[in-house]
């Protein structure tokens, strides 16, 4: 008679449970959007100041009255050396882009300066200095044409000024006046970019350009630069007298 060992070994029998299906992050997926969302604010931030200023002037206009400047329609960039061939006045050239990064009131007029171009350089003289702390980040520009150097008689009152030489055609190419009225007797509104934005008229109203002087600068606080590094302008007013 035979009786099976009570201690024989028995098969081992494993079993095979599933495994937990692996599932995504739901914090990684939260920290994506996040960071999506972030890079198109850092974008728009970059962005806004160009948009802010051109919508809170030509939009929203704060003070409920219309704009005494002509808006130029579509703007009109800087255009490069080759297209318009800026000088100091010793003959030294200078670049066209090294304008950039402050708001221009531009004058353009032969150096004898007849009587209109006198009105229009002492309106852009008095409208900067009655910009306060502002006025920095505004430059007095005068764009000389032809041969005449500039009367000896207005240097003292362009010692703030950035005086060039530029033919009168290279010029034409980039501002223009309203339609029957020559280059020379506007006011032009030039943008830290360089884009020519507004031309004030031909009887302009003092008061009335300042108010949209100081509009856009309002618009644009972070968009611009106070006063400019001589050394990326270049030499611009060499001439005794103009030094900046």
């Amino acid at each position: 008679m035979s009786h099976d060992a009570p201690n024989a070994a028995q098969p081992l029998n494993l079993s095979v449970h599933d495994l937990p299906t692996p599932s995504a992050d739901p914090d990684a997926a939260a920290r994506t959007r996040v960071g999506r969302i972030k890079m198109a604010l850092i974008l728009l931030a970059c962005a806004s100041p160009v948009i802010a200023s051109y919508f809170t002037y030509y939009v929203i206009r704060p003070t409920g009255q219309p704009g005494h400047g002509v808006l130029i329609q579509p703007p009109v960039d800087l255009p490069p050396a080759a297209s318009l061939p800026l000088t100091d006045l010793q003959g030294q050239a200078v670049e066209p882009r090294s304008l950039r990064d402050q708001w221009l009131l531009v004058v353009v007029a032969d150096g004898a300066c007849d009587s209109t171009c006198e009105k229009l350089l002492y309106a852009q003289r008095q409208l900067r200095e009655t910009l306060g702390r502002e006025k920095d980040r505004l430059d007095r520009v005068w764009i000389v044409t032809g041969e005449t150097p500039p009367r000896a008689d207005l240097l003292p009152a362009l010692a703030e000024a950035s005086v060039l030489r530029a033919p009168r055609e290279a010029v034409a190419r980039w501002l223009r006046p309203a339609p029957g009225e020559p280059l020379s007797s506007h006011l032009y509104l030039v943008d830290p970019m360089g884009v020519w934005m507004m031309r004030f008229p031909v009887a302009f109203e003092p008061a009335k350009v300042k108010r949209d002087v100081e509009r856009v600068l309002r618009a644009s606080t972070s968009w611009d630069r106070a006063g400019r590094d001589p050394a990326i302008v270049g030499p611009v007013t060499t001439t005794p007298g103009l030094a900046r």
